[in-house]
């Protein structure tokens, strides 16, 4: 036991030390994605039949959880491509106020002139 204690205060770790304190800080990281991501996952899921932007917190749970977990990587890719078509009705009406407002702002430039 003195061993380790002398072990530890030096910077020549054994091997085996090593691995096990990478390991646990991977355990602990892991952890608090899951917790924070899943945590975020379920406020959202209750965000799609209560009020709240269930749209914007549900992919950034994935996002969270995809830097630890492969589901939530293959998961997060579906949610972006299906994101623009659930989007697509409210992007073309901002497009068109957007272009609305661009050919007003040409006008008054030719005015102008």
């Amino acid at each position: 036991m003195n061993r380790l204690k002398q072990d530890e205060s030096s910077d020549d770790l054994p091997g085996r030390v090593k691995i096990t304190v990478k390991e646990t800080l991977r355990s602990a990281r892991r952890l608090v994605v899951a917790v924070v991501g899943g945590t975020l996952l379920l406020i959202g899921g209750v965000m799609m039949v209560g009020p709240g932007p269930a749209m914007v917190v549900i992919p950034l749970a994935l996002a969270i959880l995809a830097a630890e977990f492969a589901w939530a990587r293959r998961l997060l890719r579906r949610v972006k491509a299906q994101l623009p078509e659930q989007l697509g009705g409210r992007q073309k009406e901002s497009e068109v106020a957007d272009d609305r407002g661009k050919g007003q702002r040409d006008a008054a430039k030719m005015d102008r002139h």
